[in-house]
């Protein structure tokens, strides 16, 4: 950033959708803080536990929008979706030379002028909104009735303010090739791609493996943990593991048989060992990019996932773990019997494969990728 006096720094803001866990796009935003330490944050609302706090931010405080004070919002801050676009076009970031947008609702939305530089990390554009909008009316019983026909109202109109604000946006940062893909699909925009850090160096990689399949993640509809639960629920022979929580829990909990084992949310350390046990990592979501994906093979563990999306590039096939092609009960079983009649994967080549998806290597490439940019916008001017 050379651009600026060797007393001055450019005033940074980075904007985030909502703090409520320290989950993927919080690392994110973790080690954008580390990139940019003198930063100040932005998000919608804020209502990270004093831990996870600690983990993400350090002590930098964070700025919220007018929807962190409305009723019920620290436990139903989506069901404010409708007023987000209003809300983050509130922030005032007229004072700061450079923005950076981490984005998969509406933080791209917020206001800037022709003299600030706006770069966006697009984990998505709104996925129910656009091309999941039909798969999440549906798994939220929305796609019928008068409550299901304002809810595709208000999408309709969300999908509209989401296509024009991209014009505020200078430069698109995806997250994976299937994210830049969905940029230019809804946006008309190119994107590079640089993958979300990964706390590899967190995790050890183990050789020996113990009889059990494992899968964890937040139990909401896409993720499809009741469909994994049902599958091994018809081989009885299988044990799975099951951590995480969420909506979706009820559901999992009644389709888990003997073999299946519920263990709810759990600490770091204990899905860390779960992790690096584990006969393999089963996931079934179509995912942006899947942290967890990239986790488990850090412990050298083979993963069964869903050939689409973000999985597609972190997993390589008859290599670090193996695909099913449809999100199916049958589908599912067919990779597991494949995974042990064929599969010989090592597990220290699978943890080398992980390791090329590191922290120091996201902060390395958004850094230069800023720079660059930086100069681009700045340069020569007065």
């Amino acid at each position: 950033m050379s651009y600026f006096p060797p007393d001055k720094r450019p005033r940074v803001a980075l904007v985030h959708e909502w703090l409520v866990n320290y989950a993927g796009s919080e690392r994110v935003l973790e080690h954008l803080l580390q990139a940019f330490p003198w930063a100040d944050v932005f998000a919608v609302v804020d209502f990270l536990d004093a831990d996870e706090r600690r983990a993400v931010l350090g002590d930098v405080p964070v700025r919220t929008t007018f929807i962190q004070n409305l009723p019920g919002a620290k436990a139903r801050y989506r069901h404010y979706l409708p007023l987000m676009p209003l809300a983050v076009e509130q922030l005032d970031l007229s004072g700061y030379d450079l923005v950076i947008s981490c984005s998969h609702a509406v933080a791209k939305g917020v206001l800037v002028g022709p003299d600030q530089l706006h770069i966006c990390y697009c984990h998505s554009p709104i996925r129910y909104a656009w091309d999941m909008q039909h798969q999440y009316l549906r798994e939220s019983g929305l796609d019928r009735g008068m409550k299901g026909m304002l809810v595709r109202y208000l999408l309709h109109k969300i999908r509209n303010w989401d296509a024009r604000t991209a014009n505020s946006v200078d430069w698109f940062i995806a997250n994976s090739d299937y994210i830049g893909r969905r940029i230019q699909k809804v946006y008309r925009r190119d994107s590079v791609t640089i993958h979300p850090n990964v706390a590899v160096a967190d995790f050890e990689c183990v050789e020996k493996k113990d009889d059990f399949y494992l899968t964890a993640s937040r139990m909401v509809p896409y993720k499809k943990v009741a469909l994994i639960v049902r599958s091994f629920a018809a081989m009885p022979d299988k044990r799975l593991v099951v951590i995480g929580d969420g909506p979706d829990m009820d559901l999992v909990r009644k389709a888990a048989t003997p073999n299946v084992t519920i263990m709810g949310h759990q600490p770091f350390a204990v899905l860390k060992q779960h992790m690096q046990r584990a006969r393999a990592f089963i996931y079934a979501a179509e995912e942006d990019f899947g942290i967890v994906v990239v986790e488990a093979q850090a412990c050298g563990t083979p993963v069964i996932a869903y050939g689409r999306g973000g999985a597609c590039e972190t997993v390589v096939d008859g290599v670090t773990g193996v695909f099913f092609q449809e999100q199916t009960e049958r589908s599912i079983q067919n990779a597991v019997a494949g995974f042990e009649a064929r599969f010989h994967g090592d597990a220290a080549a699978i943890r080398r494969h992980a390791e090329q998806l590191s922290a120091d290597r996201f902060r390395a490439k958004f850094k230069a990728f800023v720079d660059e940019k930086v100069a681009l916008f700045f340069g020569g001017r007065k």
